[in-house]
């Protein structure tokens, strides 16, 4: 059994933030990673992280309260205010703080951080290095890391890359540690820790047509889940308006707060059309563009009945280089496209998770000791639909919260208690891989995830309605069901990858039913979830969080009140 006062689960943005202020607290902690920190999803950002910092010079009066307000209305009003206020006011220092570890913000003539236009945003408050902005602030944290790990012999931190957790241990309700396979040696280990905390990314991959990496597979909030801790607002899934056409790679909002524009196949920027989008045009907020770009395709305006343009060719070859380097890179490399001189064929696709491990603004989850950041977590800022640039800040904002009173937690407690939870843990651990290897069953786990896939992308999309909210109900229990006949093509224990992805099948199937339980059983639209059944916004009665907790029998739903604070609800124009 191995022990350390606090264990960080996920080495990206919120994960490396988190174990920085427990050490800066002087906490002895670990972080365990199923990739090595710096090929954590985080990496993938690309257009920028928000703060009022007025640098732009559209953006001189800009407030945090202004801030705090256009997250409140981006998210439909339901978002819990304290923790967007919280968000908004920290957001500042925190952004100087990276700045002051190293990350190469991009700079205007002046030497201050650039600032670029977001949709939903009053003013341009979107900080960015070129379009790389999560891979820079992910390497400017990951030097902190490793300067304390250096520090000193005393093991200060400790990382765990390609390590697997596949239980969170709970004790009258109290965390105890976790059980981790160590994904090359095949060996399962447990980790006794005072305080937990899980940062490790959102669910987007029960998606086919997503822009997530495929470790975002949503096992850490299925394990939350299987331990009593509910899921907050799973139904909330944002779809990205520009990923590339077939390969579903983001295309940054960066690219339209430079400047660039949606065609559709008569050359015509087609958002003027709608009502919704009309004044802010590529710039609104990313459900609304989603959603009128599905509207203009099955209208007969996209190209082949799939996407439409975005158009950069306007904008310049040097400021494509300069701003948008990655964006030029990754349209010559997958699809032969030099936005310099043709339009990126782009279209819809899952892009992030609003919902996740229900905490508070302090991290702090219903089991002692157990605190979640990031896109696991939904504390919640980000409401029925977040605004570009806002889940960068979420991840430092709420990472050093996390961290920080996890810090002050583990060092109130009297001594060390779970030794024997942890022990039972670990031999179920055991005795499930076991029956895994020696499964005699018929069915294999790819041709699953490849069918969860398809019902979620198909019957669980952009636009939603209760038959095929439904029929994607039926569909997941078959899929549980066919789950439990699995056979593993490969059973050595050393590198067994199809191993790893079998039991975070498991979290996949179970996380997705809760994403469609809450999806059919609220009745409106709001955000990102979009209704065609129930149009309309219905604050009277669903002006709520929903809940899911885990049961044997399938998901059950219970709700709790959103926190209301200065901005009282009015309906969402721009």
């Amino acid at each position: 059994m191995i022990y350390h006062d606090a264990i960080v689960v996920g080495g990206g943005l919120a994960g490396l933030r988190a174990a920085v202020a427990l050490n800066q607290h002087n906490v002895k902690v670990a972080v365990i990673s199923k990739v090595h920190p710096i090929r954590s999803h985080s990496v993938a950002a690309q257009g920028g992280i928000n703060a009022p910092l007025g640098n732009h010079p559209r953006g001189v009066y800009d407030t945090w309260e202004k801030h705090a307000f256009d997250t409140v209305k981006g998210s439909d009003y339901l978002a819990d205010q304290d923790a967007v206020i919280r968000m908004a006011r920290e957001a500042a220092s925190r952004i100087y703080e990276m700045e002051h570890w190293g990350c190469p913000f991009s700079r205007t003539s002046e030497g201050k951080i650039a600032q670029r236009p977001f949709g939903g945003a009053g003013f341009p408050r979107t900080c960015y290095a070129a379009d790389k902005t999560g891979h820079a602030l992910l390497h400017t944290l990951y030097q902190q890391v490793m300067k304390f790990k250096h520090a000193s012999e005393r093991k200060e931190m400790m990382i765990y890359d390609e390590w697997l957790v596949v239980e969170l241990v709970v004790e009258d309700g109290v965390c105890a540690g976790l059980i981790a396979l160590d994904l090359m040696s095949g060996q399962l280990e447990a980790f006794h820790a005072g305080a937990v905390i899980f940062a490790t990314g959102g669910v987007g991959r029960i998606y086919g047509n997503s822009t997530n990496a495929l470790i975002n597979t949503g096992m850490s909030m299925a394990l939350s889940y299987w331990a009593g801790v509910p899921l907050k607002d799973m139904e909330f899934v944002q779809f990205h308006p520009t990923t590339l056409l077939g390969k579903n790679i983001l295309i940054t909002e960066g690219c339209r707060g430079e400047g660039g524009f949606l065609l559709n196949n008569k050359g015509e920027r087609f958002l003027a059309k709608y009502s919704d989008s009309k004044k802010d045009m590529e710039v609104a907020p990313r459900d609304i563009i989603s959603r009128n770009i599905v509207r203009e395709i099955m209208a007969g305006g996209g190209f082949n009945q799939s996407y439409v343009h975005l158009d950069l060719r306007h904008l310049g070859e040097e400021k494509i280089v300069q701003r948008l380097p990655g964006i030029r890179d990754i349209c010559l490399e997958f699809t032969g496209v030099d936005p310099v001189t043709d339009p990126i064929p782009i279209q819809p696709g899952q892009h992030y998770t609003m919902g996740g491990i229900d905490c508070n603004t302090e991290g702090e989850t219903a089991v002692k000791g157990f605190y979640a950041a990031g896109e696991a977590a939904c504390v919640s800022v980000h409401g029925a639909n977040r605004l570009g640039g806002n889940s960068l800040l979420d991840t430092i904002v709420f990472g050093t919260i996390a961290g920080g009173n996890a810090a002050r937690y583990v060092q109130g407690l009297g001594g060390k208690k779970g030794e024997v939870a942890l022990a039972s843990a670990l031999k179920r651990a055991e005795e499930r891989i076991d029956a895994l290897g020696k499964s005699g069953g018929n069915e294999i786990p790819v041709d699953i995830k490849v069918t969860l896939n398809k019902v979620m992308d198909s019957k669980v999309g952009i636009f939603r309605e209760a038959a095929n909210l439904k029929e994607a109900v039926n569909d997941i229990r078959v899929l549980q069901e066919r789950y439990k006949r699995i056979k593993l093509n490969y059973t050595g224990k050393r590198a067994n990858l199809s191993l790893a992805w079998a039991l975070e099948l498991k979290g996949s199937l179970d996380v997705a039913a809760a994403v469609v339980a809450g999806a059919l059983a609220r009745e409106e639209s709001r955000g990102s979830h979009f209704r065609t059944d129930f149009p309309k916004r219905d604050d009277k009665v669903w002006l709520k969080h929903t809940l899911a907790y885990f049961a044997p029998d399938g998901v059950r739903l219970d709700y709790k009140p959103v926190t209301i604070g200065p901005f009282e609800p009015q309906e969402r124009k721009y």
